[in-house]
């Protein structure tokens, strides 16, 4: 058992990012929980953890170390709560990681409702378009809106993206409609806050456009609100501006070409295995919060492109690459 005390320890180091910070959950002095890692590195025969003053850190061994502990601490919390009839009960803290306009937009707002589902059950939501490290920085699950590429950490897809073109009538009336992607290049173009090209996909397949112009900015909300407030064409995301394309306040431009349809929202996890009943609530409930025709493409004009095989597609083994907002 003490083996067993030593593993949630290193779990809650590497959770908490401090020995301090674990040692006042846990109820034990720094000098102790310092204490018992070298206990558990000296039986191991290997360094888990890059200790300085001011920070600590993962070693290579200790991320895969780390993997597995928290299957092995998940899966004795699932058999503790199965004996005393709460398997199905998410306790504890749950550490959610999310791009910052879609968790304001998408997450907070349903956050009530989850919790009062949920009473037993504290969140801790980090909004950031940083690319965390999910295990190393301690998270239960990270919110992505990418593509996937392979990887050791399990995806389930929560819904499609679609990406349009789109202007404000004001815009339009000034400058008129585009018909040609080669039309693009006399009217003013806002740039994605990370400098990316589009990727769109169209009737004769997918291209790539490089927008120019005179704005620059590395804040997504601030390209929505110039694309809003008149300044030119962007590639926005419906679940960005759905509410204003249901008002007119935008209007799709060059309906013939989208973002990539690859891209979508994901949940991405450590482990499929003894996954913990606070992370299987979260993210079954925003499975059926958004859906294949997510709320913020309807009454918007924007047809779904079939994504009714969404199901089929939720559980793979993926890492997100670069995240698109």
């Amino acid at each position: 058992m003490n083996n067993l005390g030593d593993l949630e320890i290193f779990a809650r180091v590497v959770a908490a990012g401090s020995m301090s910070s674990a040692g006042r959950e846990l109820g034990l002095s720094p000098a102790v929980v310092s204490k018992r890692l070298r206990r558990l590195e000296d039986r191991l025969g290997t360094r888990l953890l890059q200790r300085t003053t001011r920070q600590i850190s993962l070693t290579e061994a200790g991320h895969g170390f780390y993997e597995r502990v928290i299957a092995i601490l998940a899966g004795i919390e699932e058999a503790e709560a199965f004996v005393s009839r709460r398997s199905a009960l998410a306790r504890g803290t749950l550490k959610v990681s999310a791009p910052t306009s879609f968790g304001r937009m998408h997450i907070a707002p349903h956050i009530n409702r989850f919790m009062l589902a949920n009473p037993d059950l504290a969140i801790n939501l980090v909004l950031s378009d940083d690319f965390v490290d999910i295990v190393g920085d301690g998270y239960d699950v990270a919110l992505r809106i990418a593509e996937l590429s392979d990887s050791s950490l399990v995806a389930r897809k929560l819904a499609p993206v679609k990406r349009i073109l789109c202007a404000s009538p004001l815009y339009i009336a000034r400058c008129g409609l585009p018909s040609t992607i080669a039309d693009l290049d006399a009217h003013l173009c806002i740039p994605s806050h990370n400098s990316e090209p589009w990727r769109l996909d169209g009737t004769d397949g997918p291209l790539v456009y490089r927008p120019s112009g005179p704005l620059l900015t590395n804040s997504s909300e601030v390209v929505r609100e110039c694309v809003i407030g008149g300044v030119g064409i962007a590639l926005r995301s419906t679940w960005d501006i759905g509410e204003e394309l249901a008002a007119g306040k935008l209007v799709r431009v060059l309906p013939q070409f989208e973002g990539s349809r690859n891209v979508a929202v994901h949940a991405v996890y450590a482990s499929r295995r003894f996954l913990p009943a606070k992370i299987r609530v979260f993210i079954d409930f925003l499975a059926d919060l958004f859906g294949p025709t997510p709320y913020w493409d309807k009454g918007t004009a924007i047809e779904s492109r079939g994504d009714h095989a969404i199901e089929a597609e939720r559980d793979a083994d993926a890492r997100p690459i670069d995240p698109v907002l």
